[in-house]
């Protein structure tokens, strides 16, 4: 079972602003990226082909403590704080060393597909809530 992901990242120009540091907006792309690696850690697909449910986001939210810049290297620890009948919760940090750079946090719904793009609310499917477990002490519940 995988309970958290660590994902190293160095800045790309294009994530820069005009006073080059980091757009906010990044931000949630990296901690999207680091959602994708821990699923596939766990073996898994946040998006496979012909999937009859989905995981759209429900909530998201950043605390910015310090600005990364253009070839600056950092990681994002990604950990799941909470997993409930029909969603999970990720906490999220990113560091640049011992320096923490933003923490925040993810909320995605389990829903079905239904036609014209309906969804509906649904229980995590046990193959799936089985792959994953809440972090303990781990790197991205710290806050």
């Amino acid at each position: 079972m995988v309970s958290e992901h660590r994902l190293k990242r160095r800045v790309q120009f294009y994530e820069t602003d005009a006073a080059g540091i980091v757009h906010f907006s990044w931000y949630f792309r990296y901690m999207e990226e680091a959602e994708h690696a821990l699923w596939r850690a766990a073996g898994l697909s946040i998006a496979p082909p012909e999937a009859e449910i989905g995981w759209p986001r429900v909530a998201a939210s950043f605390e910015f403590r310090r600005p990364l810049r253009f070839e600056d290297e950092f990681e994002v620890w990604l950990g799941i704080a909470e997993i409930a009948e029909k969603s999970i919760r990720y906490t999220c940090r990113m560091t640049q060393g011992d320096t923490r750079i933003a923490t925040g946090s993810l909320t995605i719904a389990c829903v079905s597909k239904g036609p014209q793009g309906t969804m509906k609310s649904i229980p995590i499917p046990a193959e799936i809530a089985a792959r994953f477990e809440i972090a303990s002490g781990g790197h991205a519940e710290r806050t």
